[in-house]
């Protein structure tokens, strides 16, 4: 296979000289040449989008820093996935689409110079922009018509400021990732989408505690996925898994399947290991097994919520460790962030089911170790139309810290359910719930049950 150095195209790796065409033009001599791989020799190398070919392998030596430019009119319009809607949207810094084949790899770095991007979100929401302004986002509104009406995530659809991921490959097959690092992107770092055959290994990913949306992997609509012993810091949920939002992700569906998380770390952000919001193709046959969540404000979190439909089911977690989380495991069909509290999706009476009527079965947690749990121990609340059903938590440990002085309200985003006393592990709406070899330590009542069936092996639970 054809290999090259980036600097032979006439890149620059001064942090100075724009080498977008020198990018481009070494990509498509990969690309006529049937593939092979290009070399990121030490430096800083500036540049706008980059789009990869099949049998492509990008390596990055170590001190090679790929920075993209931060100027949102370098990342034109492009159809793709963003926050469960299809539709038009910024072009991502790395993109592939309907390719295979490809590798990014070595001891470099991609550094999406979020901080630009951040600020620019941040100014529109003090100055609260309710609707597009400038010619970028007008024109994207011209090409999504009907995206006031969308589910929304909370990143910015309303006024159609569609950041960019970072790392994007969309429709592709036997994709790698391995060892590099991704810092500072503009909107979710790692999104691979209706993509088969994702290893993803070694990574670093990392983003300021405060960095808005700035998820660390969402593997959305994929299947046959592997992320190993990788460590992540980050905004917003750490590893998430996905498969779009509402009627258009129930019209694609495209499950998330066949995933195994394994030996990762994530500290500070929303969540360690994170299914939904947008769950609507459905997520299933997913292991995580052998992490650690630190710091972060949940550990297990599975969030969905009425109108955003889909099968959850066939999960497992074991083996966790989880330290000073606000909740180490949460179950939440009634998820608020992104929601039009007119829409009635918080009724704390039962709903007719339908399509768009979310389900959550056969969840089983063992091996847990959680700590400090600075709001609760733990927090189930499915809907009393669609119970959480099936769910076995087996030899697991769990302390609340009854001196943090954090509400029992704030174990995850829920809108439409009275906040309980206590620290306690709640549930809510819940179908043959199995505890056995359980111990929570802390609160005066260990757990509080509000409805379900629940079979409590004797001598189990502990306060």
């Amino acid at each position: 296979m054809n290999e090259y150095s980036l600097s032979f195209f006439g890149a620059r790796g001064d942090g100075q000289t724009d080498n977008s065409r020198a990018f481009a033009g070494a990509l498509e001599t990969l690309k006529e040449g049937g593939g092979g791989t290009l070399r990121v020799e030490r430096g800083v190398w500036r540049t706008g989008p980059l789009e990869l070919f099949s049998n492509t392998t990008v390596d990055l030596e170590a001190g090679a820093v790929i920075s993209f430019i931060p100027e949102p009119d370098l990342y034109g319009p492009v159809y793709t996935r963003w926050e469960g809607i299809r539709c038009y949207a910024m072009h991502p810094c790395i993109f592939s689409r309907g390719q295979e084949h490809i590798t990014l790899t070595g001891a470099g770095s991609l550094d999406g110079n979020g901080p630009v991007w951040w600020d620019l979100l941040r100014d529109k929401r003090r100055r609260g922009q309710t609707g597009p302004e400038s010619p970028a986002e007008q024109e994207f509104a011209r090409l999504n018509p009907g995206f006031e009406k969308q589910p929304n995530g909370g990143g910015g659809r309303g006024i159609q400021f569609l950041r960019p991921p970072l790392v994007q490959f969309l429709n592709c097959r036997d994709v790698r990732l391995e060892n590099i690092r991704l810092v500072n992107s503009p909107f979710w770092t790692l999104h691979p989408v209706f993509c088969e055959g994702l290893v993803i290994r070694g990574l670093s990913i990392s983003n300021p505690p405060d960095a808005p949306n700035t998820d660390g992997i969402d593997i959305d609509s994929c299947g046959d996925v592997c992320i190993e012993n990788c460590r992540i810091s980050v905004g917003d949920d750490g590893i998430a898994l996905k498969s779009g939002s509402g009627e258009d992700g129930i019209k694609a569906g495209k499950p998330c399947r066949d995933v195994v998380v394994r030996g990762c770390t994530v500290e500070d952000g929303h969540g360690g290991i994170v299914i939904g919001s947008e769950t609507a193709g459905g997520i299933f046959q997913v292991l995580a097994e052998d992490c650690r969540f630190l710091g972060t404000d949940r550990g297990i979190r599975i969030k969905t919520r009425r109108g955003r439909g889909g099968a959850i089911r066939d999960l497992e977690f074991r083996n966790i460790i989880m330290e000073n989380n606000l909740c180490p495991l949460v179950i939440n069909m009634y998820y608020r962030c992104g929601a039009d509290i007119s829409d009635g999706f918080f009724s704390p009476d039962p709903q007719p089911v339908n399509g768009t009527t979310p389900s959550v079965k056969n969840i089983r947690v063992s091996g847990i170790r959680a700590s400090g749990c600075r709001a609760s121990a733990g927090f189930i609340a499915g809907l009393p139309e669609s119970p959480v059903e099936n769910l076995i938590m087996d030899q697991c440990e769990f302390s609340t810290d009854e001196q943090s002085g954090v509400s029992p309200g704030e174990s995850d985003m829920f809108l439409g359910i009275p906040v309980v006393e206590g620290k306690s592990f709640r549930l809510l709406h819940v179908k043959n719930f199995e505890c056995k070899g359980v111990h929570v330590q802390g609160p005066a009542e260990a757990f509080i049950y509000q409805s379900g069936r629940i079979k409590m092996h004797q001598g189990s639970v502990t306060k």
